[in-house]
């Protein structure tokens, strides 16, 4: 399995990278959010998944594990495969998808040509719940600073039961977080409430 390729760009589409590694010149996938990193780059890090079928093996790259991550969420949905989750990445920044999925915006998702109204609300309904809980990101984005999953979830939990959607706690919660990283579970609660 091939974590990531460190190498010499040689040539850098919008959608295709060739990564020189070792006299080999590896021919990448890329989306437009991993192209608009490397730009004014000459060496890098790419980060692979590699896509095996009976006829076809393909390498994606991306410019952090966090696109990457986000990638691999995407094409758990079934009807969602490595093209159509390419084409959301390159639409859509990272973060404007997992707002997306968040707030159950149909209308940004089916904005992505190729994904329709089925794969949309499929893609919502799978994926909600995963994303809440920081998956398709690195933890450290969703919850810096050594922000605590485990307290996140509790005063998540308790704020539902309060009456608040998870949608607009998960936007509160990073602003809570990086305010006060050691918070207890009581403060990430009333600092909620406020923003509420």
């Amino acid at each position: 399995m091939i974590d990531y390729i460190k190498g010499k760009i040689i040539e850098l589409s919008p959608a295709e990278l060739i990564l020189e590694c070792g006299g080999i010149g590896y021919s990448i996938l890329i989306s437009l959010q991993t192209y608009e990193a490397l730009q004014m780059k000459t060496d890098t890090v790419i980060y692979i998944h590699h896509y095996l079928r009976e006829e076809e093996e393909l390498f994606f790259g991306f410019a952090t594990k966090d696109e990457r991550e986000l990638f691999r969420l995407l094409i758990s949905v079934s009807g969602i495969g490595v093209a159509s989750a390419r084409m959301m990445l390159s639409s859509l920044s990272s973060e404007e998808i997992r707002n997306a999925i968040i707030a159950e915006d149909i209308h940004k998702i089916k904005s992505v040509k190729g994904i329709g109204l089925k794969s949309a609300q499929r893609l919502i309904l799978e994926l909600k719940d995963k994303v809440l809980k920081g998956g398709g990101s690195e933890a450290a984005q969703l919850f810096p600073a050594g922000g605590n999953a485990a307290l996140v979830d509790e005063a998540t939990t308790a704020l539902v039961m309060l009456g608040f959607s998870k949608a607009n706690i998960a936007k509160v919660m990073p602003s809570i977080l990086k305010e006060n990283p050691g918070a207890k579970v009581e403060e990430i609660i009333k600092s909620a409430l406020k923003k509420l």
